[in-house]
């Protein structure tokens, strides 16, 4: 049992690790653009909460499994509000007419 919790958290530091080195080496022009052309990943991570919430029994699992859906949609969220954003930014329609990007 120990050693189930000393290999998750060796997995989820190297996984932090390794997520924050290629991230630092995105160029700032390009990260905006790809996090939000990710939005699918974000998806699929919802869909993995719902389904956990779903094979919850107790209620602390269920509470967590809530929590998970909530920040999920929330994240889904954000990631399209950010490319409908980077989209207004390049939208040529509104260039010229006084309109904002």
């Amino acid at each position: 049992m120990a050693a189930d919790i000393w290999t998750a958290l060796f997995i989820g530091l190297l996984a932090a690790f390794v997520g924050y080195e290629v991230i630092s080496r995105v160029p700032v022009l390009l990260h905006t653009p790809l996090m939000s052309g990710s939005n699918f990943i974000h998806g699929i991570v919802l869909v993995g909460a719902i389904i956990a919430l779903g094979f919850a029994t107790t209620p602390l699992e269920q509470a967590i499994g809530l929590v998970a859906v909530i920040m999920g949609a929330m994240n889904v969220t954000g990631g399209y509000v950010v490319t409908e954003r980077i989209l207004a930014m390049f939208d040529r329609s509104k260039k010229g007419r006084g309109g904002t990007p």
